[in-house]
This record gives structure tokens, sequence and C-alpha cells, in this order.
């Protein structure tokens, strides 16, 4: 392959096929930021052959102006916006505002979104009875890829994609609705009353007091556990082409009503590998149990003959620290001291094996540096969630960008139904046989 250039960019690269006199122009495409991205789309009608590329690693599978990520250097922006500084000064709804309309809204906008999305924020009463449904031990992912999924069912007109005023509306309502549902969920296993939301409490204190409050009992607010959970919130909003947003993506490609996308979008997150990994991290914290068995631990996960893992280091796209678990750490705490725990066995524990694994040459060499669950799950089980919760959480703060990115993707006049490729390695052509005449 060679590349031919203008100015201090390659316009084009030319790859020629062994063997044949076939060779294909592959157009090189400049982003705002980040690498040159070669444009393959003609390249099997020029040469017959394309690609491969096992979970889509080193494949760009659409454009978008949402997210951008430098693994390297451990960057994560949010329109442009690095996810520190909207941590610190920004709130989750305005955020959320961002990833939907591309700016930061004035003050007339926002309260014009926030006062959208508050309108919005009952359930059906029709759906509560989706949740007697489920037994009492269902975990809450399940309850929210069925009750998700359900509100098509309800708002029929959604299944109209091609309207943008009723696709901004199901943004609207999905953004509103899930911490109502992430929150029944929970209470509904714990066998609590439902607590219906408070338009007078912000995004993040409304799903509070549905999460914790009780009929009989005043409700109290605090406003350190409020920013610690709008924070968590804002760190998780949206993270590029992940797993569970490219699964939105590809629903969404086949004209799916939003609903549906985001319920697929959740059954991709419930995977431990994806969002089920601040869980883990409490698990591995737990199984290791106190800081004199970090060594042992340490050797076992270098073992190549151990299946051991160090859960929370390390992260696909990352190379360096991941941004978002420097913000974590403070959060943790904040929330920590918020709550009088002085002495928290697992945040040293962390603390401990953090210091250990960066001072590792095998860590620092292979680039695991921590990454935002490592310390989100200590944040949440210290604010009262039980560990089931942590994904729909998760989830929660995720619908925000799905329904971005899916907004997005019906927008683009490029988008096409999703259709990936294989490389086949099967039988080759074979004719029938009947069953007598089989050896």
């Amino acid at each position: 392959m060679s590349s031919t250039t203008e100015g201090a960019r390659a316009t084009h690269a030319t790859l020629t096929i062994p063997g044949s006199n076939k060779t294909a122009e592959l157009p090189l495409l400049n982003g705002t930021l980040g690498p040159q991205v070669a444009d393959i789309r003609k390249l099997q009608a020029q040469t017959g052959i394309f690609t491969f590329d096992p979970g889509y690693g080193e494949t760009a599978s659409c454009e978008s102006k949402i997210t951008y990520i430098d693994g390297d250097e451990g960057v994560l922006l949010y329109r442009g916006y690095p996810i520190d500084q909207l941590a610190e000064k920004s709130t989750f709804l305005e955020v959320a505002h961002l990833l939907l309309y591309g700016e930061l809204p004035t003050a007339a906008e926002f309260e014009s979104f926030n006062r959208g999305v508050t309108m919005h924020t009952m359930l059906h009463e029709q759906v509560r009875r989706f949740f007697d449904g489920f037994r009492r031990d269902a975990h809450p992912m399940a309850v929210l890829c069925g009750v998700v999924g359900a509100l098509s069912a309800f708002y029929p007109e959604s299944v109209n994609v091609n309207d943008a005023r009723e696709r901004e509306i199901s943004a609207f309502r999905l953004i509103a609705k899930i911490p109502t549902i992430t929150a029944w969920a929970h209470k509904y296993s714990t066998g609590q009353p439902f607590m219906y939301p408070r338009n007078d409490l912000s995004y993040a204190e409304n799903f509070l007091y549905m999460i914790n409050a009780v009929p009989p009992e005043p409700y109290r607010k605090n406003p350190i556990l409020e920013r610690a959970m709008d924070r968590i919130l804002i760190l998780h909003a949206d993270h590029e082409q992940n797993a569970s947003t490219s699964t939105v993506r590809l629903a969404g490609s086949t004209g799916a009503n939003p609903f549906a996308c985001i319920a697929a979008g959740i059954a991709a997150l419930w995977g431990p590998a994806h969002g089920g990994a601040n869980e883990a991290v409490l698990k591995m914290l737990g199984e290791i149990g106190h800081k004199d068995n970090i060594p042992a631990f340490i050797a076992e996960v270098k073992d190549k003959n151990s299946h051991t893992k160090l859960m929370g280091f390390g992260h696909r796209v990352y190379k360096n620290f991941d941004p978002r678990a420097k913000i974590m750490q403070q959060t943790c705490h904040e929330v920590l001291g918020e709550l009088g725990i002085k002495h928290e066995p697992l945040l040293e524990l962390a603390m401990e094996l953090e210091k250990i694994a960066l001072d590792d040459d095998y860590f620092v060499s292979r680039k695991l540096y921590p990454n935002v669950d490592f310390y989100s799950g200590i944040i949440l089980k210290a604010m009262g969630f039980p560990t089931t919760m942590f994904t729909p959480l998760f989830a929660l703060a995720r619908t925000t960008g799905w329904i971005s990115q899916w907004m997005e993707m019906i927008a683009d006049p490029s988008q096409r139904i999703g259709r990936p490729r294989q490389l086949y390695t099967g039988a080759p052509r074979r004719d029938y046989v009947s069953i007598d005449q089989r050896g």
C-alpha cells in the first residue's frame, strides 16, 4: 500500500492486490481530531476483497460529532468539552442538552429543556402493572430491558422515526422516564412501595428520592450525595462507539423505534465485560480481603497459568489514565467524608492495590491504568446501592448518550442498514445425500 500526499496530509492510499493487476484508491478522510481514516466503501467493487476486523477495533462504523476519545493521551471530550470541566462545573441535564443538540444551553434554553424533561418523568399508570409480572428476585437489568422496550406500546407515534419532532419527544421521554423505571426496579426487588417522581427536585436528587424515600418518613436532601450522583451520570453519559452504543445504532439502522433500540443497548450493557465491570471490581476486592494479601494476588494476576484478572485496570480504548477515574477518585473521598466513613476497608484496599500496581513494571509496561470502574463501585456501595443496581445506574446515565447517537444516526443521509461481512470458514459446497446412504 502506498499513499499520495497533498500538503501535510495524505489524500488517498493505493492498495495493490498481490498476484493480480487490481488496485483500489482509498480516500483518506480527515476528522476534526484524531488520525486519518481510510474509506474502504468501494474496496470490494474495485478489488473483489473486503476487510477482516473482529470486534471492529480498527474500523470506523460511522461519522459522529458527539464524543471524541484519545486513548493514548487519556482524553475524553463531549462535543469538544473536556470531561473534567463538565464534571466539575456542569450538571447532568446541561450535559444532556449538549449531547443532544451540540451546544451548552443558554439560561432560557436550559429552563425550557429542564421543564421538558421534568414534565415527562411520570410513567403511564398501566406500566406499573408490568413490574408485577417479574419475580421479586429478577435482576433489575431484566426489568429495564422489558419495561423500556414496552414503552413503544404506549407511544405508538414513536415508530415514525422519520418525523423529527417525534424523535425529539421520544428523546425527552427516555431521558425523563429511565430514572423512574430504574428506581422502581429497585423498589420492586426490595418490596418497598414505589415513589412517584417529584418535579421540585433536580434530575439527580429526584432519582435519589425515588430510590431512598419511603412514605412514612420525611425525605432529607443531601447536596453532597446529589452532586456525586450528578457527576457519576455525567461521567457515564457517553463513550463513543462502545458495544452498547454500536448496538443501539445497529438496531436503529433497521428503522426500529427508539424504545426498542435503547432496550437493545441495555441488553448489550448487561454483559459483565461492559456494564458489569464495577461490580466485578468489588467482587475482586472482597476476594483479596486484606492489604496483606495483595502481593499474592498480584502474583496470581501475572501467572500465565492463572485466570485471575486485575479488574478495574486497563481499557479497550485508553492506553493512559482513564480521565474519568481521577474524577471518580475525588468523588469517592467526598462521598465517604460526607457519610462519615473514615476507614472504608474497600477504599483503603483499592488505594493500596492501585499504588502497588502502578509501581509494578508488569502493569505499567502494559499500560494497565485505573479506569472509571475502579472507584465507582465503592462510591455506589457507600451510597447504599446493592451491587445488582450498579449496571442499571450505568444504563440510566448512558441512555442520554444512546438517544443522542440514535438521533444523529437517523438524521445522517449516509446512514445505511448495518450489515457486517464475515470470513467464512465452514464446509465448501456439497450435495445432499439421503439418510439411507450416509455412512
